[in-house]
């Protein structure tokens, strides 16, 4: 045992006397297994982002909308009755009309109001129990009730983004410019992440937007919570149920769907990075044969002087691959702590859940430490090679 400790300290000696050869050699395995781990770390955050957003949403709302062929080519608009022809469908469980109003101006009551001028704020009037189909809540306030319907009374909820671009603070008394009239902010919604319009979106009462701007009561577009198990067969039985078997088209989508398929879109580019991450290990193998290589020759000296004391080709050769050994252990422990490190510096300004994959740790470590075994066995059978007089000629 005392020629494996004697070659281990060799070997370590080598590495630590040419300190930023051993960096460079290094880099290779460092790159590779922190882009394997990045790569498959931040899309398995990505993902249980998206699984948090779906726990908390669901993944039973469809949206159907109106594509144009209603109300003879002007603003696409639903029937009047649309709801209820949609609570016809058996396995609707709740469902929320709003109406979009066109070509209104959104002010707010001070401050900014020609900056605001060019920016287009939804303004849309919905059913009472909107909130309570999307699973909303309120940040502030209270939503559109019964009272403001019935009395007609000028009030308004906002989305949350637009409370924060008008710089609304919680318990003032606000009031907003709807096309010169006045609106008295009741409420602020909290964001909906399946419905982002509404973010930035006014929401007044029917009654008030058939009085100050002749809005027909007809929605745009429903919200839909089909029961648990039955989405598919939902979504496809409302165009029918809403246009009757007419000619009227109606459009489905649900939300979820495109959460997921971003997810899907995130495991293209985890395997694009996976692979990037591969090639640089395989670069980084060529980079330890070469820069090794070159060491061989400069070392020629040590490695002649070792010879004629009686060390075998073996031994010098089995240093050597020792050398490459340290090299990807070491490599492949600072990768995978780097990416690591990239985990959660991302995760935590993408605002994500840190996913570790342990057991891609030990694939990522065991992959450098592969690529640096077989990039040192050339040479190792170089050096190998090396006769006593021979290292004479080259040094």
């Amino acid at each position: 045992m005392s020629w494996m400790r004697e070659l281990l300290s060799v070997a370590l000696r080598g590495l630590a006397a040419r300190k930023m050869r051993t960096v460079l050699i290094m880099l290779g395995p460092i790159l590779g297994a922190a882009g394997i781990v990045a790569a498959v770390g931040l899309n398995e955050s990505a993902k249980g982002d998206v699984r948090k957003t779906l726990e908390k949403l669901g993944t039973n709302l469809i949206v159907a909308s109106a594509d144009g062929t209603f109300s003879g080519g002007e603003a696409p608009t639903l029937p009047e009755d649309a709801v209820d022809r949609a609570k016809n469908v058996s396995t609707v469980d709740r469902v929320a009309g709003i109406t979009e109003i066109g070509s209104l101006t959104v002010l707010p009551s001070q401050g900014g109001r020609d900056f605001f001028r060019t920016i287009p704020v939804p303004v849309l009037t919905s059913d009472q129990n909107l909130l309570e189909v999307l699973d909303g809540q309120m940040l502030y306030g209270r939503f559109i009730n019964g009272a403001d319907e019935a009395n007609g009374f000028r009030s308004v909820v906002i989305g949350e983004d637009l409370a924060n671009d008008y710089q609304y603070l919680p318990g003032e008394i606000r009031t907003i410019d709807i096309n010169g009239q006045i609106y008295g902010v009741v409420g602020i919604i909290e964001n909906v992440d399946l419905v982002p319009k509404l973010d930035t979106a006014v929401i007044i009462p029917k009654a008030a937007a058939e009085e100050d701007f002749d809005v027909e009561p007809n929605p745009t577009t429903l919200y839909v919570r089909a029961v648990e198990g039955a989405v598919d067969s939902t979504a496809d039985a409302l165009p029918v149920a809403i246009n009757l078997g007419g000619d009227e088209g109606v459009t489905v989508a649900v939300p979820s769907d495109l959460l997921e398929a971003q997810g899907a879109v995130d495991t293209t580019l985890r395997n694009v990075l996976f692979l990037m991450g591969g090639l640089a290990l395989l670069v980084g193998g060529v980079g330890i044969a070469n820069v090794m290589s070159i060491s061989v020759i400069q070392r020629s000296g040590e490695i002649g002087i070792r010879r004629a004391l009686g060390h075998t080709k073996g031994t010098i050769a089995f240093q050597f691959v020792l050398e490459a050994l340290f090299v990807g252990v070491l490599g492949g422990i600072a990768g995978v702590v780097a990416g690591v490190g990239v985990i959660y510096l991302v995760s935590a300004v993408l605002n994500w859940i840190a996913t570790l994959n342990i057991p891609l740790f030990l694939v990522a470590g065991g992959m450098a430490l592969i690529v640096s075994v077989v990039a040192g066995l050339y040479p190792a059978w170089k050096a190998a090679k090396l006769e006593p007089l021979e290292t004479l000629r080259l040094g």
